[in-house]
């Protein structure tokens, strides 16, 4: 069985610290997280969906991406590589190749939503994120950079327009960026939980196999029971068990 690869945006489900020694290298969390996608691959469906920010992030990624080019000097392009390594696959928003240095975009949703200040942009899972980032770009550093634009009309809904319409505030007062540094050791333990989670993966798809092949064992014995007990009553009527 091949390894699975975890979406860099995954990971920081997957690096939630365990609260007690008995959960062992993975949290409850993550193994819940875990077994969740492994039921989307044995369905074969996605269970993210989209949100009205999502759509925006997606609708107003170049404008965002010529914003933060005009206010930092820039002159970045949408990346569309995606990378893989034994663990990880990702494609990044932005790699300046020459500072190796990466950028995330994140479109904030409203005026109300954007995080002025860079206590309010730390967050562990973006954190996580960006680390994988750097582990298969082999960058030195990563931005977060949230931007704040216009909302498309379509997606304001009964919202105030202040919120949404934007474009008279000062372009740098709409950007801020939080950035992080490598850390080596942080990326050892990333290695060592990612390939604890491919071992869980395939321990979740073999447990799943093993809890439904019991009932379809049963559902296919049950005809040949259900007659020789028919037989032995006289050809009584018996209701079926797994009928719905």
């Amino acid at each position: 069985m091949h390894n699975t690869l975890f979406r860099c945006h995954s990971l920081g489900r997957i690096m939630t610290e365990p609260k007690t020694k008995a959960e062992g290298i993975l949290s409850v969390g993550a193994k819940t997280y875990i077994r969740s996608l492994a039921q989307q691959e044995i369905f074969g469906i996605d269970f993210e969906f989209s949100s009205k920010e999502t759509l925006k992030g997606i609708e107003v990624e170049q404008e965002c991406i010529e914003l933060l080019n005009r206010v930092r000097g820039l002159a970045l392009v949408k990346n569309t590589e995606r990378r893989t390594n034994k663990w990880l696959s990702g494609e990044c928003d932005l790699f300046d190749a020459a500072n190796r240095r990466g950028h995330d975009i994140k479109a904030s949703w409203s005026a109300k939503t954007f995080p002025g200040w860079l206590k309010d942009c730390m967050d562990p899972i973006y954190e996580w994120q960006m680390r994988a980032y750097m582990m298969l770009w082999d960058a030195d550093e990563w931005q977060v950079d949230y931007c704040l634009v216009n909302t498309p009309d379509k997606l304001i809904g009964y919202e105030p327009l202040p919120m949404h319409i934007v474009d008279h505030i000062a372009e740098h007062h709409r950007i801020t960026s939080w950035t992080i540094k490598r850390d080596l050791d942080k990326e050892a333990l990333i290695q060592q939980r990612l390939e604890a989670a491919q071992e869980y993966f395939r321990q979740a798809l073999t447990e799943f196999d093993q809890t439904h092949s019991h009932h379809m064992d049963m559902a296919a014995a049950y005809p040949h029971a259900q007659a020789a007990v028919a037989q032995a009553m006289g050809n009584a009527v018996i209701a079926d068990p797994f009928a719905a």
